[in-house]
């Protein structure tokens, strides 16, 4: 589907899916360890998934400090295959292997593309709207407003695209004539 415009909103939830994948794989880690300590014989999963974690952690760390978009799916799948093979909570496995595949999902800049017939907001699952759902769309300040028939508000911040910038007004003037056109329909 082509869009007349696409609005991209910020995510502000990275630092905290960041955060809660940190902690996951540097508690795996400290629990890979504890394992190592406690057995007679010196396990290679729980060495490698141990140092493989912290590696990646390290890595991300670094990458986090010159500003770079960090992704910790890598260290929650290997550590997922390591708790596989803990004589505990093995369970945790599948919990890493789905925050794994979520994770780039759940940090993916949510858009907002606009159509003569629609507003699709593009989240995980596609949520469709007709122009005639909404009293007014507006783009100011870096704020778009979504406000809906029914008293539903929806702000949020967009994202500072600085080579492809659609001017505000002329936005706005689309989404008024969008509006206006669906307000003129006579009622059948």
């Amino acid at each position: 589907m082509v869009y007349q415009y696409v609005v991209s909103l910020k995510n502000q939830h990275n630092k905290t899916i960041d955060i809660f994948g940190f902690l996951l794989s540097a508690g795996s880690v400290v629990f890979f360890v504890w394992e190592l300590i406690l057995q007679q014989n010196i396990s290679l999963a729980y060495l490698l998934g141990a140092v493989f974690v912290t590696g990646v952690l390290v890595y991300n760390i670094w990458m986090s400090a010159k500003g770079r978009k960090v992704y910790y799916s890598r260290a929650l799948l290997i550590a997922a295959l390591v708790w596989m093979k803990m004589p505990y909570l093995q369970w945790l496995s599948f919990l890493f292997i789905i925050l794994a595949l979520l994770e780039y999902q759940a940090k993916y800049s949510l858009e907002i593309g606009f159509t003569e017939n629609q507003v699709v907001i593009n989240s995980l699952f596609k949520k469709r709207y007709r122009w005639d759902q909404f009293n007014n769309i507006v783009l100011k300040d870096g704020l778009i407003t979504l406000d809906f028939n029914n008293n539903k508000l929806l702000q949020r911040e967009v994202v500072d695209d600085e080579e492809d910038e659609a001017d505000e007004d002329e936005f706005n003037d689309y989404c008024r004539e969008q509006l206006k056109k669906v307000s003129q329909k006579p009622v059948e």
